[in-house]
């Protein structure tokens, strides 16, 4: 008690802030800006200026990110999300488009029914449209230069989908229609392609047999109108658009390809005529072709070399042709040999060379598309390497030498770039995906978390024993410590650092699932470096609803019922349960002493099993409802809470499973005391209705109602977040422009709980020896305010400390600014004085006077000046040191800091220098040496004097 009143005072007299100074940014905390795994049509290498030496290296990413990345060591340079479609859009399925061309600054995307433009060097919006209830399916830059066109931009030609196929020519500066050509026909649109002096609408004709014939309509660049048309026999091959392997953008790449369905021929046709080339594909394998995937160079002075891969279930190998668009004739000119394992080939053109590069699991090789004589070759130095899907490459040919560096994506979600054999960086994109978190305690606190759960069980006479042996067993590494002593001090002295903190678990590892299935740990102590990825489900994609960790390992749940085990050292799997056919919708943890019990909720809501545990547990099902349960009973809910009709409850939270009370009342100015209303099983329901949002206050364990919250006009398309902790919960939410609400905007309101209005009285409570919420339950005392914010908030947690005793702020995600906010509680304390000036009392407890606009200050960004985008969840967990907690945000980047609320006051600053501090020791002790014999020659002298 002494030490926490202790601490308590001096964290009270700390003022609170959440600053992260320049100093700190990169040092306690680290960022993953993260874009999602790059899709393979939408990424390459391109100089963002015509006076730019480097490339930049460019993608689309399968979760609607466009951005571009430094190749030197894959830092983010700048990106934008292109999910602004009106048209609902799978961000797992959807497939945008990216096209540039070299010498334009400009790059051009789609997604759905939006379009827009963006400056290469730094990703500025140079102009953006929307085409209602129209799907983009293809869209290309346009060769032609004209009159109309500036030099520095050229024109879009866009393939839409809808109840018709409609090609449309877009201005490069503006992003106006210049022409539209309609197909009224009821073909299939599939792509376009473009040449100086042709724009190539391709549809599929379905034809009267069986199968799809392809169409080749030939536009006019400048007025959109049909000037010919080709219709090519392709009905025996073309089943869907799927059989279609390739159709070139442009003249560096004028075919079309496809097969037959048992992949025997090979079929081209150059596009714009009506001439179509066979070709046999000698498989000689004895395995069946699984995929036909045709690579070709994207600049128009490039020579129209392509090559088709070809792979089967275990061997890969590659055929080249060339297109002579003089005579319109097609010929293979040479074989890229069969080899085992899997293969990913690029193309890369320098000046009107093509080049083709290939990796392999143990090397890297680049060939010319004119012969197949190999002009370059780099084993892996780390072979053998993670399975690659797809790569972009970029050759420098200097003489007779090549030189090559390749971004590969891989199977895993990772993206890597590979030069001369070696692995330059690595982007672990997967981790866009996550889905779950947990901080997680290594092997080396195992056995003393071992030994003093044993301690804790004994009598205090073998429990004193036990530790004097387990004392005496740590002696085994005393030489060792003596041994690193001298290191240890001197470094401690001679560095900055005043003291190293992992000791007070500031570093610990987070363990995090992505919806792909793996498993990676990120050690906070190394900038959040990857220690290790391991696939972890068994499937391409799970749902994971919780991770459990323990000393040493880490449990992950998934929905299916199955769960696996991990060693958060090494990524090794200790254990797996396999998966049941019933879903779950939750996992309940209940903290049971030594270790951590779970329990599946099905998606009715109902406990998977009973536990034969005293206590309750609060579940929600699909339908709708909040139920509360006994653990030993898993048929019956003991209550349940249904919201009124035209109600659905959105959201629901409960008191985190830490969340310790330093102190049982608020001190006023004057030394009464309001006591708080600490109950531990409160409950936080959010509902929606047509246009109002309601919180509901329930206590857990008899489902009663405590309060009721209403908020009229509210947008409930807008995010609504909340949380509750210790006696206070606080929501937030916007209320409508069109309502009748007086205030208008984003708000954010906090209300706080008390046990009575008056100082000094605990109400109902205070002649009550002890209490059951079954038979007596007091409704709370409850003091609100609200406030206008800035801009929405989408999620809300707050900080914990390992006592409770520093200063708890309000952890807000802003998903408007990409940034993460703490507001510090003592700016929404609900007494301030409104309309006045605080009085002295009131002042002397910290009251300061109430501002219903709540500006966000600079200060209270943990992210600093980081555009930290896609947050869906913000953790945090306490250290051993009570004036911090650790953050750790997840969802769509990966962030993660510590928080001091009320400053670091347990710790020393960095301004403290112990290098002065031993030099200042070592000099008084000098002094003191030096003095001490004058001082006593002195005392002596004066006696002498004295007694004569």
């Amino acid at each position: 008690m002494w030490l926490q009143a202790t601490l308590l005072l001096l964290a009270s007299c700390v003022p609170s802030t959440s600053a992260i100074y320049i100093d700190e940014v990169g040092h306690i905390d680290y960022h993953h800006a993260l874009l999602g795994l790059p899709t393979s049509q939408s990424t390459f290498f391109l100089k963002p200026s015509a006076s730019s030496n480097a490339s930049l290296l460019y993608t689309l990413s399968e979760g609607s990110l466009l951005g571009a990345v430094n190749p030197k060591d894959g830092s983010l340079v700048w990106r934008q999300n292109l999910s602004r479609s009106a048209l609902p859009v799978d961000p797992s399925s959807a497939s945008g488009l990216l096209r540039a061309s070299e010498g334009t600054n400009a790059l051009v995307g789609a997604l759905g029914d939006y379009v827009s433009s963006w400056t290469a060097l730094d990703g500025k919006l140079i102009w953006e449209n929307w085409f209602a209830d129209e799907a983009i399916a293809d869209l290309e830059l346009l060769e032609l230069e004209d009159a109309s066109t500036a030099p520095s931009a050229k024109d879009t030609v866009a393939l839409f989908t809808g109840k018709a196929g409609v090609v449309r020519r877009l201005d490069g500066i503006s992003g106006d229609i210049k022409w539209e050509y309609k197909d009224e026909s009821g073909d299939v649109p599939l792509q376009l392609s473009s040449s100086s002096t042709e724009v190539f609408y391709i549809a599929l004709q379905a034809s009267a047999r069986k199968g799809y014939r392809i169409r080749v309509v030939s536009l006019n660049p400048l007025t959109g109108l049909p000037t010919q048309q080709q219709v090519l026999s392709s009905e025996n091959e073309v089943s869907d658009p799927k059989s279609v392997a390739f159709v070139g953008a442009n003249t560096a790449a004028p075919v079309i390809v496809w097969s037959d369905p048992a992949y025997k021929t090979l079929k081209v046709n150059i596009i714009g005529t009506k001439k179509i080339f066979s070709f046999d594909i000698e498989n000689t394998s004895g395995e069946s072709i699984q995929s036909i995937t045709v690579h070709t160079p994207k600049k128009l002075e490039s020579l129209p070399h392509y090559l088709v891969h070809y792979e089967t279930g275990s061997t890969t190998w590659a055929e080249v042709y060339h297109v002579d668009l003089r005579s319109s004739v097609i010929s293979k000119a040479y074989e890229l040999p069969r080899l085992q394992g899997w293969s990913v080939f690029s193309t890369s053109n320098k000046d009107a060379n093509v080049y083709f590069t290939r990796i392999t699991e143990s090397e890297t090789t680049v060939f010319s598309s004119a012969s197949h004589g190999i002009l370059g070759r780099w084993p892996h130095q780390s072979a053998p390497l993670q399975e690659a899907v797809h790569a972009v490459s970029e050759v420098v040919t200097k003489g007779d030498t090549v030189a090559v560096r390749s971004a590969a994506t891989l199977v895993s979600g990772d993206w890597q770039l590979i030069r001369g054999g070696h692995v330059e960086w690595t982007r672990y994109e997967a981790l866009t995906g996550a889905l779950a978190a947990s901080w997680v305690e290594t092997d080396g606190t195992e056995e003393l978390v071992h030994q003093l759960e044993v301690e804790g069980h004994e009598s205090i006479y073998k429990a004193y024993s036990h530790r004097v042996k387990r004392h005496a067993k740590d002696l085994q590494h005393l030489p060792e410590w003596l041994k690193d002593l001298p290191k240890r001090i001197v470094t401690s002295i001679l560095t900055d650092e005043v003291s190293n903190l992992d000791s007070f678990g500031l570093s610990k590892p987070v363990i995090v699932a992505a919806k792909n299935g793996r498993v990676y740990a990120l050690d906070a102590g190394n900038h959040g470096s990857v220690s290790w990825a391991v696939k972890a489900a068994e499937k391409d994609t799970w749902d994971v609803k919780a991770i459990v960790a323990q000393p040493g390992s880490a449990t992950i749940y998934a929905d299916d019922g199955s769960s696996v085990t991990l060693d958060v050292t090494t990524g090794e799997i200790l254990a797996r349960s396999p998966g049941t056919t019933t879903k779950i919708r939750s996992v309940a943890v209940i903290n049971d002493g030594s270790a951590p019990i779970t329990i599946g909720i099905q998606e009715d809501g109902t406990p998977v099993e009973a536990l034969d545990l005293p206590g309750f547990f609060v579940t929600q099902s699909n339908d709708g409802r909040v139920l509360g349960w006994v653990a030993k009973d898993n048929k019956t809910p003991i209550w349940q809470f249904l919201p009124p009709h035209g109600e659905k409850i959105v959201y629901a939270t409960a008191r985190p499973a830490h969340d310790p009370v330093a102190s049982i009342g608020k001190v006023l100015g004057d030394r009464s005391v309001l006591y708080k209303y600490l109950n531990p099983n409160l409950a936080l329901i959010t509902t929606v209705g047509e246009n109002t949002a309601t919180f509901y206050l329930l206590d857990a364990v008899s489902g009663r109602i405590l309060h009721t919250s209403v908020q009229e006009g509210v947008d409930t398309t807008q995010p609504i977040a909340s949380t509750i902790s210790e006696n206070w919960f606080a929501y937030s939410f916007y209320a409508d422009i069109t309502s009748s609400s007086p205030s208008k905007g984003y708000q954010l309101v906090i209300s706080e709980l008390y046990e009575s209005p008056f100082p000094n009285d605990r109400g109902p409570l205070d002649s009550a020896t002890n209490y059951s919420s079954l038979t007596f339950l007091p409704s709370p005392h409850i003091i609100s305010q609200g406030f206008v914010i800035p801009e929405p908030i989408s999620h809300m947690t707050v900080t914990q400390t390992r006592q409770g005793i520093t200063t708890r702020n309000l952890l807000c995600s802003l998903p408007s600014t990409n940034a993460i906010i703490a507001i510090p509680r003592p700016v929404l304390d609900p007494r301030r004085p409104v309309d006045r000036d605080p009085t002295s009392i009131e002042a002397e407890e910290g009251l300061f006077r109430y501002n219903p606009y709540l500006e966000f200050e600079g200060r209270w960004y943990l992210t600093h000046s980081r555009n930290v985008a896609g947050i869906k969840k913000v953790l945090s967990s306490p250290t051993l040191l009570e004036s911090t907690s650790l953050i750790f945000a997840f969802g769509g980047d990966i962030f993660a800091t510590r928080a001091t609320p009320s400053q670091a006051f347990d710790v020393l600053g960095k301004g403290f220098s112990k290098l002065q501090l031993v030099l200042t020791v070592l000099a008084l002790s000098a002094g003191v040496a030096v003095l001490a014999p004058m001082v006593r020659r002195k005392q002596i002298n004066a006696i002498w004097k004295a007694s004569a």
